[in-house]
């Protein structure tokens, strides 16, 4: 049976989502290595479990904001939205990007309280909290072992922060790098090197596969 020609996958987002995404990549070649460790930091909880209604832009906020209750939720995307009505919010679902909520923000009902983490890409017009921090974790070594190979290393990037992690390890990479980022703001924020690069057209997972899928069939054509 002929190698499999396909790039290998390095898949940097926490460990979670990067299982979820590996198995949707339906049999590629994945290495998964987070750069990013999610850790709950201070904060006052009684702001959040007082609120009135909360917005999501991250799945890592929700179990600070305590029991949902029937609140709404404004949230970000799908994986946040389903973790909210988990806990018992009532959501409403963006588009996947920060700016998708402010006309839902605008038209809320009640007062809102924003739960992000300290590294924050886009900040939004209603109160913020603080509850986790999104520390920086070396590649392991099995990652940089691909990077020193010559063989192309496809890079999902998933959010602004991932990006800057991420390119501040791979500086002296000699594995030509395939960039396929999420969010024009996470393309923004890569500074490393890079082969290719591409955005995918929404702001997904199914669409970031969409963009590898199409960036792999480009290089055979």
């Amino acid at each position: 049976m002929p190698a499999d020609p396909r790039p290998t996958l390095l898949l940097t987002r926490p460990r979670p989502g990067a299982q979820r995404f590996a198995k949707l990549m339906q049999g590629w070649r994945c290495v998964i290595s987070p750069v990013l460790r999610i850790v709950p930091v201070d904060h006052d909880g009684d702001i959040l479990t007082a609120a009135q209604g909360l917005v999501f832009t991250s799945a890592h906020a929700v179990p600070a904001a305590g029991p949902g209750r029937g609140r709404p939720a404004l949230c970000v995307g799908a994986q946040t939205a389903r973790q909210a009505r988990d806990a018992g919010f009532d959501v409403t679902e963006g588009a996947g990007t920060a700016d998708s909520l402010l006309p839902l923000i605008k038209g809320a009902s009640v007062p809102l309280v924003h739960p992000h983490g300290r590294h924050l890409a886009q900040m939004l017009p209603v109160p913020g909290v603080v509850v986790y921090d999104q520390q920086a974790v070396d590649l392991t070594g099995k990652a940089q072992r691909l990077l020193v190979d010559d063989a192309p290393v496809i890079l999902p990037i998933f959010s602004p922060r991932t990006a800057t992690v991420v390119a501040q390890q791979v500086v002296d990479a000699r594995a030509p790098l395939w960039v396929v980022a999420i969010s024009d703001a996470a393309l923004r924020n890569w500074s490393g090197p890079a082969q290719h690069t591409i955005v995918a057209d929404r702001p997904d997972a199914h669409a970031m596969r969409d963009a590898i899928l199409r960036l792999w069939a480009a290089e055979q054509s």
